[in-house]
């Protein structure tokens, strides 16, 4: 018997982090959203505007995003090296 086709994942998870140092992870975007050479740019466009619309409802002001990259995607070397620094 034939399998069904797996449907393509909906949404790409992403981890961001902030200008203040914190951290949001598994933050949701469009999957179809990132089909074109700008992908991480529109994915940092729709993450600020979700931003916008979470701060607009909690009465804060909107954190600016210092960096972006989907989720489990592997660190760069340089960047293990600097956490384990912090966490000593």
């Amino acid at each position: 018997m034939a399998r069904k086709p797996t449907k393509k994942a909906e949404f790409v998870l992403f981890d961001v982090i902030y200008e203040d140092g914190s951290q949001r992870s598994n933050r949701r975007v469009p999957a179809d959203a990132l089909t074109g050479i700008e992908g991480e740019n529109a994915a940092r466009a729709i993450i600020e505007q979700q931003d916008r619309e979470i701060a607009a409802k909690s009465g804060h002001a909107p954190l600016r995003i210092k960096s972006l990259r989907r989720t489990g995607a592997k660190l760069p070397e340089k960047e293990w090296k600097r956490r384990a620094l912090l966490s000593d």
